[in-house]
């Protein structure tokens, strides 16, 4: 960074003053410093300069003809193409209440007449500096949101481009990042003989890493097509390959295969939050027994138990991971299973797109003003 700063252009300098013996006083003194100076004999002359030169410092007398000092910061603060440019008075007002004025008005700091010129060196050097180093933080945290937004972009692209249609079946699926990026992941896969495989997952938090481990599991699902079939073979197959590059983090999941024709659906759970079914016929939404394993990545399972389950016409199916259930309020409460389970028997029947739509909304009614967590991720079936 220090090495950017010192191949940096010449600073400028707007001195301001109605007097040119100060005018010309303030210019043999900064001459030092190798600074362009830009000059203005009035406030709206240093206003106009101020917006198309856009000096690195500006330094500002306060009793002038015309507006005065003061009235010049308001201005510069409240304009968003100068608000950020520094400015120190430079005034024969002393009072501690001129000084308390100029910098509530949004100066970095007041120096009095007469001043000394060290004084005024040091002053301009100090603020230069601190502007020079926000400027470079500015510019790089603009270059890694530019870098964020690309790498989302990138994220979403490994996700399904839309829902698979299966006769007998409706989809709905909900995803959201609390981040730029994140580490949930949802997929499905259409098997020859009719039956739709399902994968819900979610990478340890919701940053870069998380993004690679989501990433790494979108490839290594997309490549085991021997296994799709499988719930067992297919966490196992992703777990071990986890394991051999992952260091410490670690990815939860639930894996499921439906087979339309007899309703049948078998699951394969490692970590991930039990899913939830809702039967219409009876108005109750249940957790879905589900043994599991423990979340991927760490080491090989020896074995992977599966659960198989019948679905009736009208079941809602729903996966989700935990920051669904995990997302908080302003008094730290969680929004809970509860709760969630409550809204099945709120919403419609019978279409997953407006039970999701109300999970959202209960959901954002909750949280209030608190942004989430964790990211959300929810994907339902329902059973035609």
């Amino acid at each position: 960074m220090l090495s950017k700063i010192m191949d940096k252009p010449t600073d400028s300098i707007l001195l301001v003053d109605d007097q040119p013996a100060n005018l010309q006083l303030l210019s043999q003194t900064l001459e030092r410093l190798g600074s362009k100076l830009l000059f203005a004999k009035n406030g709206e002359t240093a206003l106009t300069i101020a917006q198309k030169a856009r000096p690195d410092l500006i330094l500002l007398d306060i009793m002038m003809p015309g507006i005065d000092g003061f009235e010049v910061c308001r201005r510069l603060k409240a304009n968003a193409d100068t608000k950020k440019i520094p400015v120190i008075f430079l005034s024969a007002l002393d009072e501690t209440g001129d000084k308390v004025r100029g910098l509530q008005l949004g100066a970095v700091d007041y120096v009095a007449k007469p001043f000394q010129p060290d004084e005024v060196i040091a002053r301009v050097n100090t603020h230069l500096t601190i502007h020079r180093l926000s400027s470079e933080v500015q510019k790089q945290r603009d270059e890694l949101e530019h870098e964020l937004k690309v790498v989302s972009q990138l994220q979403r692209n490994l996700l399904p481009e839309g829902l698979p249609e299966i006769g007998g079946l409706k989809l709905a699926v909900h995803y959201e990042t609390s981040r730029y990026t994140g580490g949930d992941y949802y997929d499905f896969a259409a098997l020859p003989d009719g039956r739709l495989a399902i994968l819900l997952a979610d990478a340890e938090g919701h940053s870069a890493p998380a993004t690679v481990l989501m990433a790494m599991t979108c490839a290594l699902f997309r490549s085991a097509s021997t296994f799709l079939g499988e719930p067992d073979q297919m966490l196992s197959y992703i777990n071990e390959n986890l394991c051999k590059v992952n260091k410490g983090s670690f990815v939860t999941a639930i894996y499921a295969v439906y087979d339309v024709p007899s309703g049948t659906l078998k699951m394969a759970r490692a970590g991930n939050p039990l899913p939830i079914r809702y039967r219409p016929s009876e108005r109750s939404a249940t957790e879905l027994s589900c043994e599991g394993v423990l979340i991927m990545g760490l080491e090989p399972y020896a074995e992977v138990p599966v659960t198989e389950v019948t679905l009736q016409p009208g079941d809602q199916l729903l996966f989700y991971t935990d920051g669904v259930t995990d997302r908080f309020n302003e008094k730290q409460e969680s929004y809970g299973i509860n709760r969630l389970l409550r809204q099945f028997t709120t919403a419609d029947a019978g279409d997953p797109s407006g039970i999701l739509k109300g999970i959202i909304d209960d959901l954002s009614r909750f949280a209030g003003p608190r942004p989430a967590d964790d990211d959300q991720a929810m994907l339902m079936i329902a059973v035609e």
